[in-house]
C-alpha cells in the first residue's frame, strides 16, 4: 500500500509541477497568465489526437508543447504587444482553450490512445519499494522534477535568471540597462505555454489515457494558485503539488472503500485541501511582498 501511495503522489503531482513551473517563470518575468487551464486542454487534445493517429506518444508530447506555445503566443500578442488587460485575456484564453478542445475532441470520446511507456532501469526498477517508486515512471514525471530543479537553480544562479527577475521586479530599470523587456517576456510566456501543453499531454497520455471533455478538471487553476501561495518559491511549489497528489490518492481510496460520503465532495477534497493549506502557508504577508515580482500584471510601455 505504501508503494502505491508514493507512486500515486508522484503521478498526481506531475501535471501540476509541469504547469506551475511554466507559470512560475512567466510570473517571474512580470506577466500574469491565467490561461493555464486553456493551454493544458489544448495540449491534451493535441497530444491525444497526434498519438492516436501516429501511434507515437513522443510526437504527441511535442505536439502538446507546440499547441501550448501557440495559445501562449495569442496571449502574448494581445497583452505584451497590444497592451490588453492580462487578467481578462488569461480568462478568455481559458474559455477559448476549453471550447477548442471540446470541439476538436468530440470525435475521440471513448477512444483509447497510446500510453506513455514506463521507463525500466535494469537492476534498479526491480528493487523492492525503492525501484517502483523512483525508477518506474514515464519520462514526463522525471521531466517535471528536472524542470522545476533547473528553473529553481537558473533563477537564482544564472545571468538569465537575474535578467528575468530584473524584468519582473523593475521593467523600466531593465530597459534602461539595455534589455529587451518585451522579448524576454515573450520567451517566458512561451516557456509557460510549452510546459502547460506538456501538462495536458500527461493528463491525456498517462494519467487518464481516454479523452473526455474538461479532462484537466481545474488543475490549471490549482497550478496558478500553487505559484502564488508558494510565494514564488520552487520548494514550496513542489511540496504543494505533492500534497495535492496525496489528497487525490486518499480521496480515490476512500471512494473505493465505499464510505458513505458524496462522491462529488470526495472529488473536490484535493482541490479544497490544497488551497486551504497553501493559504495557511502564505499568511506571512511580508514574505509575499518580498518574493512577489513587483511588476506582476503591469504592462510595459517603452
Amino acid at each position: 500500500m505504501l508503494v502505491n501511495f508514493l507512486i500515486a503522489v508522484l503521478v498526481g503531482a506531475t501535471p501540476l509541477l509541469l504547469a506551475a513551473t511554466g507559470e512560475l517563470v512567466t510570473e517571474k518575468a512580470g506577466v500574469l497568465n491565467l490561461g493555464v487551464e486553456g493551454m493544458m486542454l489544448a495540449g491534451a487534445i493535441a497530444a491525444f489526437s497526434v498519438a492516436h493517429g501516429t501511434g507515437w506518444t513522443s510526437l504527441g508530447c511535442v505536439s502538446a508543447a507546440l499547441a501550448g506555445v501557440a495559445l501562449s503566443l495569442v496571449f502574448a500578442v494581445l497583452t505584451l504587444t497590444l497592451q490588453a488587460n492580462q487578467t481578462a485575456t488569461g480568462l478568455a484564453l481559458t474559455i477559448f482553450g476549453r471550447g477548442l478542445s471540446a470541439l476538436l475532441g468530440a470525435g475521440y470520446v471513448g477512444i483509447a490512445a497510446p500510453v506513455l511507456p514506463k521507463l525500466h532501469v535494469w537492476g534498479l526498477s526491480d528493487i523492492p519499494l525503492i525501484g517502483p517508486v523512483i525508477f518506474g515512471h514515464d519520462a514526463l514525471v522525471y521531466l517535471a522534477l528536472a524542470a522545476l530543479a533547473g528553473v529553481a537553480w537558473g533563477i537564482r544562479r544564472t545571468q538569465l535568471g537575474l535578467v528575468l527577475r530584473a524584468v519582473g521586479d523593475s521593467h523600466d530599470a531593465a530597459h534602461a540597462l539595455g534589455y529587451d523587456v518585451v522579448a524576454i517576456r515573450y520567451g517566458a510566456v512561451m516557456f509557460g505555454g510549452a510546459m502547460a501543453g506538456l501538462a495536458g499531454a500527461y493528463m491525456s497520455l498517462a494519467y487518464t489515457p481516454l479523452w473526455a471533455e474538461d479532462l484537466t478538471a481545474g488543475r490549471g487553476w490549482v497550478a496558478v494558485a500553487l505559484v502564488t501561495f508558494s510565494a514564488w518559491r520552487p520548494l514550496w511549489l513542489l511540496l504543494g503539488a505533492w500534497f495535492f497528489g496525496a489528497l487525490m490518492y486518499l480521496s480515490l481510496f476512500v471512494q473505493g472503500m465505499g464510505v458513505a460520503v458524496p462522491s462529488a465532495l470526495l472529488s473536490a477534497l484535493p482541490y479544497i485541501g490544497t488551497i486551504v493549506v497553501l493559504v495557511l502557508i502564505s499568511r506571512d504577508s511580508r514574505l509575499i511582498r518580498l518574493n512577489r515580482p513587483a511588476m506582476l500584471g503591469r504592462p510595459f510601455l517603452a
